[in-house]
């Protein structure tokens, strides 16, 4: 019986150590996490302002302005691949139903172009990435890289699946995706809450992970006067209280 008792404990401790090391990040993960949180030296580039607006206005379902910040966007060097990305991540955001009308004004904005002779870049589609079995584990990974350490707390707890999801889903299937980098990602992000009432604790935790991502507050806050210039006031307020939560 004790010899039971002891194979059972020792298994127990071999699975719990082999989940461990699966949640550290190997070598080439390090380089890959350190590239990805360099700092950024200059203000933001007019396509990286563009990212936010396209999310921002394609979370509320304006396509009007979506259309306009799409062109807009394009005409700043934005690749189809990345315009694309920028609103397949939405949906883990604002819903299928944002992400699937934005998409579907995208390639309203092409076919326009297209027939104006404006040849917009293809861009890079997604690599590989991590097979399903492992994508709990690389989620994680990204995650705790992301915020800065492990994510835990009683809301997890309560809704384990949500915790599962988020890890495996949006933390490892979309963002392990590399045509669009984790700058980029995290500017979809808070463009996309920011353009939503009722997400304030949302916006301020990723206004912190763009921080994780090697923004600073003076960058995220070009974001108020660009918005300003939209005629979105409401969507530069919510930034502007947001980084003001932030020390």
């Amino acid at each position: 019986m004790t010899k039971s008792i002891n194979a059972s404990l020792m298994m127990c401790a071999a699975l719990a150590s082999s989940v461990s090391l699966a949640d550290e990040p190997s070598e080439p993960e390090q380089k890959k996490y350190v590239a990805l949180r360099q700092k950024q030296t200059h203000p933001l580039t007019l396509q990286q302002k563009s990212i936010a607006v396209i999310a921002a206005h394609a979370a509320t379902g304006n396509i009007a302005k979506l259309n306009d910040a799409l062109n807009q966007g394009l005409d700043a060097g934005l690749t189809l691949s990345q315009c694309r990305e920028v609103l397949v991540q939405l949906y883990a955001y604002a819903g299928f139903p944002r992400s699937l009308n934005a998409l579907g004004e995208l390639m309203k904005v092409i076919d326009a172009r297209r027939l104006q002779g404006k040849n917009d870049q293809p861009g890079n589609e997604a690599g590989s990435v991590p097979a399903p079995e492992n994508m709990l584990s690389a989620g994680t990974r990204n995650q705790t890289a992301l915020v800065g350490s492990p994510v835990k707390g009683p809301l997890f707890e309560f809704a384990p699946a949500i915790d599962q999801f988020l890890k495996a889903h949006l933390f490892g299937d979309i963002f392990a995706r590399d045509n669009l980098d984790w700058k980029s990602r995290e500017l979809a992000t808070v463009g996309a809450l920011a353009g939503m009432s009722g997400v304030e604790s949302q916006l301020q935790s990723h206004l912190r992970i763009s921080m994780n991502v090697g923004f600073d507050k003076s960058q995220l806050a070009e974001l108020q006067a660009v918005f300003i210039a939209q005629g979105e006031e409401a969507v530069a307020q919510r930034i502007e209280a947001a980084l003001t939560q932030i020390k």
